[in-house]
């Protein structure tokens, strides 16, 4: 169907050099895949890069009002920007807010070669 939001991606495919993303920081993704997209987010801290499908648990809105604002201001969390649920960025694990205990649903990813690319 067209229009209709995947919630995975091939393995392998190339995102960005992780040079491209701040630290810490995150950075939105939009994948076409055939006539559907993914839409994901990468959260980097130093050298670990996590990525994450772009859909709050507790109303399956995108996180960020704002491109790629993702991280609490001291960069220690990732905040959905509707209702305020903050999430842990190295699992996605919900520590407070309306759906806590809940959790983001991960996206694979992996660094190789200073390349960010789908697990």
């Amino acid at each position: 169907m067209s229009g209709d939001r995947l919630t995975a991606t091939p393995p392998d495919v190339p995102l960005c050099a992780l040079a491209d993303l701040p630290d810490p920081g995150a950075r939105n993704l939009v994948l076409e895949i055939g006539s559907r997209r993914f839409h994901g987010f990468q959260v980097r801290r130093g050298d670990a890069v996590t990525g994450f499908v772009d859909r709050c648990p507790h109303q399956g809105l995108p996180l960020a009002r704002t491109l790629d604002a993702y991280l609490t201001p001291d960069g220690a969390l990732i905040a959905c920007s509707w209702h305020g649920a903050l999430f842990r960025p190295d699992d996605g694990h919900c520590v407070g807010g309306p759906c806590a205990g809940a959790a983001l649903t991960a996206w694979p990813v992996a660094v190789r070669d200073g390349i960010v690319r789908t697990a």
